[in-house]
């Protein structure tokens, strides 16, 4: 049962309504909607051509930026575990819930194969198509191409051997293959790129098109992944470098100055970023419910980046606060791990990432659940907004006003200075890591007034909050549809995946330079020469510690851990919720139910499920 769309052209453009529209930029891929039109005739028309293109990028909206996309991609990794709320917490438990009966898997493998037939259709339907120049209808097919060696290197990174097909599927198919990796590698996704480098133009009129860049980059990904496979070639991580330098240093991309600057949504179109897909502002075009034909789930939301529900802590239930645009609508589903704030505790004396892409302090704004003054503030010595210290007088009174301060969370590395007393000593709350000790005998019980109420710490409601998906331009703070860009492709990631590959060559100079590059950019002022490593600081684990910080949870962390042979080790060592469980088979993930089901003869299971 691979699953595809009936192609008309109705369908078509109800799927594919926004492929990328409006943000930033003067031009956009840009869709009428049709409807009535058979693809039969329809796609072998210039103008039908042009639309099956577009529509082949519809998938991507389905493949980041949700909840799905997050769970299988960021969760169960030595960076991130799970927060109090959702369903699907077996990817980080990896215990019997993960298996091949769980929605998102079915939904993630339809949303692939259904954009690598929307890409067969357009190849095939091509030929037909004679009202089209020639030097055109090639870069079309280089686009298409690359969409189809895009969305089959998403499939075999997460389930291995799969189901292969070059070829349109139209009618009900109740057959399928489960060809090796090697062949899908060697036969589909990298021809189909080197099709796509040579025909793709360095840039495109339309903003979110794929270019020559984009192709290199992902070909030399390819490469980098293949090289630490069993059937890899010799040479893939030559290959690797080769097109990430060429990525590099054949065009105009630069790092933006800041991360601050990176993840500031009125300046999502940069130097920085080689490819991304885009969402809109538009409330009709990011909205509604889904209810679109050919989905395998009609009910699932349509459109829109919802990034910004998935990191956020539960401040909203806090002393002087209420749930807002600004912060967000908080889902709790994942967290820090403590190896992560770990990470950060070491890098953030030298390095600003952290304080640019995490919150730390969250601003008042419910008059209604403002904190008092108690007894025990009294006691420990708390000062008030004007400096005095609190007196008994005082009791009873609001600690802050709306517009100041109402939670505060120092963050890896500061929890030193809030162990004892500290927090007490302040207006509003402070969450740490370490939950402080408070004396029995220091806390009279005769007084119920008398109690650190305030001795706030990390769990999952509460825990440092990424910041960098936050997203400000939502109309009401219920709206889960974002617009903000999600970045498949940006130049850091070029020099981290080029280190790599350099790191495979024994370049380790090159790759120290390389991570340099980065870290450069995310030095704290005055302390560039900290943040430099040499060639015999690189190693493997060096090198994913520094995408774990430059790459936090930006979809990367599962797929870099398989890729380098990480995750099992990686999770055991580092992700306590996961490590009893998880076992070598978890390196890839179980095949769909549904496909198994609904195979003439069967699908076979991957190992271990």
């Amino acid at each position: 049962m691979i699953m595809k769309m009936k192609i008309t052209k109705s369908i078509l453009m109800a799927l594919a309504l926004v492929a990328f529209s409006a943000q930033s930029c003067k031009d956009y891929l840009d869709e009428d909607l049709i409807a009535g039109v058979a693809a039969s005739s329809y796609y072998t028309t210039a103008a039908g051509l042009e639309d099956a293109v577009d529509a082949t990028y519809f998938f991507l909206r389905e493949i980041y930026s949700n909840e799905r996309a997050y769970t299988l991609s960021v969760f169960g990794t030595d960076t991130h575990t799970n927060g109090a709320d959702g369903g699907y917490k077996g990817f980080n438990f990896y215990d019997n819930t993960l298996n091949s009966g769980v929605d998102i898997l079915l939904q993630q493998w339809t949303f692939l194969y259904q954009g690598i037939n929307q890409a067969n259709a357009v190849i095939n339907r091509s030929t037909a198509v004679t009202d089209m120049s020639e030097a055109v209808k090639t870069q079309r097919l280089a686009e298409v191409r690359f969409l189809r060696a895009f969305y089959y290197f998403y499939l075999v990174q997460t389930w291995g051997d799969v189901h292969f097909s070059l070829e349109e599927t139209i009618g009900a198919e109740v057959t399928a293959n489960k060809t090796e990796q090697a062949t899908i590698y060697a036969e589909g996704i990298i021809p189909d790129l080197e099709f796509a480098i040579a025909n793709l133009p360095n840039t495109q009129a339309n903003y979110g098109r794929v270019t020559k860049p984009a192709a290199q980059f992902l070909l030399g990904k390819v490469y980098l992944t293949r090289g630490y496979q069993q059937f890899g070639q010799s040479g893939d991580f030559d290959q690797a470098e080769t097109l990430l330098t060429n990525v590099i240093a054949d065009y105009n991309f630069a790092l933006v100055p800041s991360h601050k600057d990176l993840w500031n949504q009125d300046k999502q179109v940069n130097s920085e970023v080689i490819w991304a897909v885009q969402y809109s502002t538009d409330l009709i075009l990011n909205g509604g419910t889904g209810n679109l034909p050919g989905y395998i789930n009609p009910t699932i939301p349509n459109a829109g980046n919802r990034g910004h529900l998935y990191f956020g802590m539960e401040y909203d239930i806090q002393p002087g606060m209420i749930r807002d645009i600004a912060n967000g609508r908080p889902f709790k589903r994942f967290r820090p791990t403590d190896h992560l704030i770990d990470l950060w505790a070491e890098a953030r004396p030298n390095d600003q990432r952290y304080e640019d892409t995490y919150k730390h302090v969250w601003i008042s704004n419910n008059p209604n659940n403002i904190p008092v003054w108690k007894q025990i503030h009294v006691d420990k010595g708390a000062r008030k907004a004007d400096g005095s210290l609190v007196t008994v007088a005082d009791k009873g009174k609001r600690r802050f006003a709306v517009g100041d301060t109402a939670l505060f969370i120092p963050g890896p590395g500061q929890d030193a200075k809030w162990l004892g007393d500290e927090k007490l000593k302040v207006r509003y709350t402070v969450i740490t890591r370490q939950k402080a000790s408070y004396p029995a005998s220091t806390l009279p019980t005769t007084d119920p007034d008398y109690y650190p109420a305030d001795a706030f710490f990390y769990n999952e409601r509460l825990f440092p909050t990424i910041a960098k998906f936050f997203d400000p331009k939502r109309p009401s703070i219920q709206y889960e549809q974002g617009s903000r860009d999600w970045f498949v492709m940006r130049l850091a990631d070029a020099y981290l995946l080029r280190a790599e590959a350099r790191f495979h060559g024994n370049n380790l100079s090159g790759a120290a330079d390389d991570i340099n590059v980065v870290r450069t950019r995310a030095a704290k002022p005055g302390k560039i020469a900290e943040m430099q490593i040499s060639a015999g600081d690189v190693t493997l684990d060096r090198i994913l510690v520094e995408r774990a910080l430059e790459l936090d949870a930006e979809q990367l962390r599962w797929f870099d851990l398989a890729r380098t042979g990480k995750l099992v080790e990686y999770v055991k060592a580092y992700n306590p919720l996961g490590a009893a469980n998880i076992k070598d088979h978890h390196i890839h993930r179980p095949i769909p139910q549904a496909q198994i089901d609904r195979t003439q003869g069967g699908y076979p299971q991957n190992s271990g499920y």
